[in-house]
């Protein structure tokens, strides 16, 4: 028999919080050491709060948990990073509050996957340092499908297997992947991709984050790389995403203002 663990230290990104009573927030995490986990801050929103700061949504944390009855209890609170740029820019919270959602929806309580923090830990540090996020959230929705099993296939028909030639393809999510045109009427929920869009997204998929900044892909072929991957994200999930309608709304003030 397993022994139950009463405490745990562990580093975490808060995802999001739910007031809970007079003074208490129930938080959501995704830990390093043991994936997701809810954990209740007590009395954090009293004034004299010592651990509020440290507990704010899209912020890095080191914490002291222990077990309570429901959910673990917040002990101690230490900041890692806050993050500070997303507070001061919505376009950049919108970023990181769309990257954080799709870790909490694709993601199971008390599931450990280090790599998958890991990558999530480095999207934050991207969005908040990199004057535009935009490939940033692009390279981290294709490295989270590869570590939770859904690797979309972009360099092979994914019905009659034969090697994508370069001419405009098609993605169909229920397939998992690019249906060349000779195949695609076969398939009525396969959408239309630009060679040059799909050209963006395997070499985004096949090379680490340094080499995938080199790609220049306009306006057009970023609308196309990201519906492509949305549309993906939200089969998986059998449900919308919240997070994306507000980003969009962030960017249509942002085109009205400038």
């Amino acid at each position: 028999m397993t022994p139950t663990i009463h405490t745990l230290t562990v580093e975490a990104i808060v995802l999001r919080h739910v007031e809970m009573g007079e003074a208490d927030r129930l938080l959501t995490l995704y830990t390093r050491e043991a994936g997701k986990l809810r954990a209740m801050a007590k009395g954090v929103r009293k004034m004299k709060s010592r651990k509020a700061g440290h507990l704010e949504p899209f912020t890095r944390v080191r914490l002291q948990l222990a077990r309570g009855r429901d959910f673990w209890i917040v002990t101690q609170a230490e900041t890692v990073d806050a993050y500070l740029p997303l507070r001061e820019d919505l376009l950049r919270t919108a970023y990181a509050a769309y990257a954080m959602e799709l870790l909490d929806r694709f993601s199971f309580d008390e599931e450990e996957n280090r790599p998958l923090y890991q990558q999530s830990v480095e999207v934050m540090e991207r969005i908040t340092s990199l004057e535009d996020p935009f490939l940033a959230v692009r390279f981290y929705e294709l490295r989270l499908l590869d570590l939770v099993g859904f690797r979309p296939q972009l360099f092979r028909c994914v019905s009659c297997e034969k090697p994508i030639q370069p001419e405009d393809q098609f993605f169909d999510p229920s397939q998992g992947g690019v249906v060349c045109p000779r195949c695609a009427p076969r398939f009525a929920t396969a959408r239309e991709i630009s060679k040059d869009a799909l050209r963006f997204l395997r070499h985004l998929q096949r090379s680490p984050f340094t080499e995938a900044l080199r790609a220049t892909p306009n306006a057009s072929q970023r609308a196309e790389m990201e519906h492509t991957l949305r549309h993906y994200l939200t089969y998986l999930l059998e449900r919308r995403l919240n997070s994306p309608g507000f980003l969009e709304e962030i960017r249509r003030g942002r085109q009205i203002g400038g």
